[in-house]
């Protein structure tokens, strides 16, 4: 095997990877194909890319309430770089390969800098589904293995792993991290997992909140004197129609992705990237609940900008945005509504009045009592666009049925259910805006380090499909943490895509820049 590259900076390529997340559930990767070194040691990888499919809106919302399925980067910036391949799905989650063992097994993994260590599937993860549809680690079949044992779990926001310590050499582009402690993972508990594009998480974080206090890829890099300065940047690129879709450098960053000046503030609390934050800004007008300051995480590692209930939801009325699941169940009540109680009063069973429709695709009560319970109970996961009106179809039946056994007139029933639709909570947080309404949108802007950061509708705003089918949904989710830690916010890669974001934990500081 060659050496690798032991001094400088890596910058690894995203190229934009825009998917349906819920089709067949094994999932094929586009081919990477790997080409010569250039004059400047550059070893570039092409990657194709399909259309986005209008179904991905929930696939990105359950990555989003995952908190944890989002952002990787990269692109050469010519200084001997190495360029690994990484992708960009749906602008929700950022991916890229790395190699493991020796020979290197190949993984396609989300670069965290909510989170601190690696893991990926073990071969011997024998009872999770997810782990039947992505890549699985096989330590005897790597010369460079060695054992630890040690079990070991990590909780996410969308569901938690567990397994056991490894140790191994890690490949990044052309660089190599040596015996390198990792999670094999056995269990993979969660469904959003099963239907990610991505089989693992590369972690960025501080050792203070590495699992098992194992070192992070980031530090052994450090150690190793792989790179020339303690510092990694992110650049993201948000134009859906971009091949190149954003760099993450390794020792450095590249000056033709940002403008002026980075904006340099302290990391106040080790463990997360933790910052700061000033007053935060509705248009022109102080929320006010951050006049004192407020906690900020910088995490890659999720797609949107999240913040406490009380501020989301006044940034959520000022732009017009509502519930996936409660727009869609007013969509069937106008659509549907006069339709349901008919076909109720001519005695058509409830459980077949949705498939009847045309809405649901099957009996109606293969729904009730799994899609319905989940929509009710926010558990995890998400259904496609079809599902999600199946479902406010299903709701609106037993709530007409209800109402019809205490003898109420039409159309005092279709009102009352309008507004059953409004209390709908949406099981991943997230929401929708019209498309149309983008122009007369105000900008929201936070504070950091007296300079004031502002997102525009277009940058705040993420457009799914085209022409009729195109949906609009809101970057701003709720994320409710109590004092003394909270109130918290959640720097996601809605802001991170605007703001160029050196990582500095050599001097434990974070800078931001416009985008360029």
């Amino acid at each position: 095997m060659e050496s690798k590259t032991r001094v400088g900076w890596v910058a690894l390529t995203i190229v934009v990877l825009v998917s349906c997340c819920l089709e067949p559930l094994h999932f094929n990767l586009p081919t990477t194909e790997a080409r010569a070194a250039d004059a400047g040691g550059l070893v570039r990888l092409s990657l194709r890319k399909r259309p986005l499919r209008l179904e991905d809106v929930k696939a990105k919302a359950a990555a989003a309430a995952g908190g944890r399925a989002s952002l990787v980067a990269a692109g050469d910036s010519g200084n001997g770089a190495s360029a690994l391949p990484l992708k960009n799905y749906f602008d929700a989650q950022y991916f890229g390969e790395i190699g493991i063992g020796t020979p290197p097994q190949q993984f396609t993994v989300v670069f965290d800098t909510g989170s601190s260590n690696l893991w990926v599937p073990s071969s011997k993860c024998y009872f999770s589904i997810p782990c039947y549809f992505h890549s699985k680690y096989n330590s005897t079949r790597s010369a460079t293995y060695h054992t630890n044992g040690e079990s070991c779990e990590i909780n996410y926001g969308s569901g938690s792993i567990s397994g056991v310590l490894g140790q191994d050499n890690v490949e990044l582009g052309d660089l190599l991290v040596e015996d390198q402690v990792f999670i094999e993972a056995t269990r993979e508990g969660s469904i959003s997992l099963l239907v990610s594009k991505f089989d693992g998480i590369l972690g960025l974080g501080f050792q203070e909140m590495s699992v098992g206090d194992a070192v992070p890829v980031w530090y052994n890099m450090v150690q190793q004197r792989l790179v020339k300065e303690e510092v990694f940047s992110f650049w993201l690129n948000r134009d859906p129609n971009a091949l190149e879709g954003g760099e993450l450098v390794f020792g450095g960053s590249d000056p033709k992705h940002f403008k002026g000046n980075h904006t340099y503030v302290p990391v106040i609390q080790k463990g997360y990237w933790q910052l700061n934050m000033g007053d935060f800004l509705i248009g022109n007008l102080s929320t006010g609940v951050c006049e004192e300051g407020c906690g900020a995480i910088v995490d890659s590692g999720t797609s949107l900008l999240a913040g406490p209930t009380s501020i989301v939801t006044e940034i959520n009325h000022a732009i017009g945005a509502e519930g996936v699941v409660s727009a869609e169940c007013k969509k069937v009540v106008s659509q549907f509504g006069d339709m349901i109680w008919d076909l109720l009063i001519l005695g058509v069973k409830p459980d077949q009045v949705c498939s009847q429709l045309g809405v649901c695709m099957f009996n109606g009560a293969q729904y009730v009592s799994s899609e319905i319970e989940q929509v009710v109970k926010e558990n995890e996961g998400a259904s496609v666009n079809n599902d999600l009106l199946c479902t406010a179809c299903e709701l609106l039946v037993i709530w007409v049925r209800n109402q019809l056994k205490h003898k109420e007139i039409k159309n005092a029933v279709l009102n009352y259910v309008a507004e059953l639709c409004e209390k709908l909570p949406s099981p991943s947080g997230e929401s929708i805006v019209d498309c149309n309404n983008l122009p007369t949108m105000p900008n929201v802007s936070l504070t950091i380090g007296d300079k004031l950061f502002s997102l525009t509708p277009e940058q705040y705003v993420l457009k799914i499909g085209e022409g009729i089918s195109e949906i609009c949904v809101s970057g701003f989710m709720v994320f409710d943490v109590p004092p003394p830690q909270g109130p918290l916010w959640v720097l996601g890669d809605v802001f991170m895509g605007v703001y160029h974001t050196v990582f500095d934990s050599g001097n434990l500081q974070l800078g931001f820049a416009e985008a360029a």
